[in-house]
């Protein structure tokens, strides 16, 4: 009974992720549907994995017995979440203490680690207090204004925490590659981020000093991608760029608000949808099988 419980969860996880689309009426619904759909499925087969394991293989659920096969596949299921998140913890740990060996300078009030790259670069990286990092190279590269504009979109990432948050997300992200369009919701999560800092920025600096800065920095950048790597010229796909600048210059010519999505206003972006994460409940429907064990 407990196999067919698991393999019944794994179609609904699968179902769930299939049914997923870049649809969304504005970038706040974008958010929190993609966000709900990415985290609902591995809930569910973590929920369906612990109340498995808490039966354990012996009794009777319903009418019908209960056997190994399905108690082995959850522990295996739980043993490497597990590995996999030490792995990326002690991954994200190392490099963190090679961040702080780097010399720190102060730049418009802020302490940063100066990083010795050829290449423009600048980014949050860590945890939870995460260090600020910034090349040599971008210091030449931009001006006063522009380095103002892409400070304060790296501020909005240590605002939001994002550099922890998705440590969280990069390791659910790891441990469901095997789960239908994984990477597709991957990229979405990471382009509605940068969205996120980028309207932040713009909103204490100027939309058009962000898109600029913007140009400058990634056309001459090779960017982190760890998990634990919040950097201002995060890149995914090539259009995301181009959506990245639609957006700020939407901010500028209210005209293009029909041809573009518009991300919100700072005090409504990006707020909890109770509708939306009240799906996530469903995650712990598999515990209510635990009664039914005998």
């Amino acid at each position: 009974m407990h196999l067919i419980v698991l393999l019944a969860i794994f179609a609904l996880a699968w179902r769930l992720r299939y049914t997923w689309s870049e649809t969304g009426a504005s970038w706040n619904q974008r958010w929190d549907r993609t966000l709900a759909i990415f985290l609902l499925p591995p809930l569910l087969l973590f929920t369906s994995a612990i109340a498995i394991i808490w039966m354990g293989p012996h009794g009777r659920m319903v009418w019908v017995g209960n056997d190994w096969l399905s108690y082995d596949l959850a522990i295996g299921f739980l043993g490497f979440a597990a590995l996999y998140w030490l792995k990326l913890a002690r991954s994200g740990w190392l490099m963190l203490q090679q961040v702080r060996t780097y010399p720190t300078t102060e730049l418009d009030g802020n302490s940063v680690r100066l990083l010795n790259l050829a290449t423009p670069y600048i980014a949050q990286i860590g945890f939870w207090e995460p260090e600020l990092v910034i090349s040599q190279a971008l210091l030449d590269t931009l001006g006063t204004e522009h380095l103002g504009a892409v400070l304060a979109h790296e501020q909005a990432h240590y605002h939001y925490r994002d550099t922890y948050c998705f440590f969280w997300l990069g390791w659910v992200r790891q441990i469901t590659t095997w789960l239908p369009q994984t990477e597709a919701m991957w990229q979405e999560l990471l382009v509605l981020r940068e969205l996120r800092a980028d309207r932040w920025a713009a909103d204490r600096t100027d939309p058009l000093l962000v898109a600029e800065a913007l140009l400058l920095v990634v056309q001459n950048t090779s960017a982190l991608t760890e998990n634990f790597s919040a950097a201002f010229s995060q890149m995914a796909p090539a259009d995301r760029l181009d959506r990245r600048i639609e957006a700020l210059l939407a901010i500028l010519e209210p005209s293009l608000d029909d041809r573009v999505d518009v991300i919100e206003p700072q005090h409504r972006q990006y707020q909890q949808n109770l509708s939306t994460w009240a799906w996530l409940l469903l995650a712990l429907l598999p515990l209510l099988a635990v009664p039914f064990h005998t």
